[in-house]
């Protein structure tokens, strides 16, 4: 039970850090030098975890066949369609595809 009820009161807490900016700054409106900025999070978070994926903890570069194909995929996607989410959908179904046909 204590197990569940930590689950649940992080589940709570997430939820309401997020929602305090959501509901606080809701009228607020936001510089364009800090839009401009806020246009870099998603391909800095990307790279972080690109390169977080591929690299072990001792600086090793890991990297294989599916994560070739995927990154390989996700590269051409993004440089033809600018869409963040379309980008991560194709690398990540590419990635789990190579992988799958890799393991039988």
């Amino acid at each position: 039970m204590s197990q569940f009820l930590a689950i649940l009161l992080a589940g709570i807490g997430t939820y309401l850090s997020r929602a305090i900016f959501v509901v606080a700054l809701a009228e607020v409106r936001f510089p364009p030098l800090a839009l401009r900025a806020l246009e870099y999070v998603a391909p800095a978070v990307m790279g972080a975890l690109i390169v977080s994926m591929l690299t072990s903890s001792e600086g090793e570069v890991l990297i294989a066949a599916p994560e070739l194909a995927g990154l390989s995929s996700a590269a051409l996607v993004a440089w033809k369609t600018r869409n963040h989410i379309v980008t991560l959908l194709t690398g990540m179904a590419v990635f789990w595809t190579v992988a799958a046909f890799l393991n039988l």
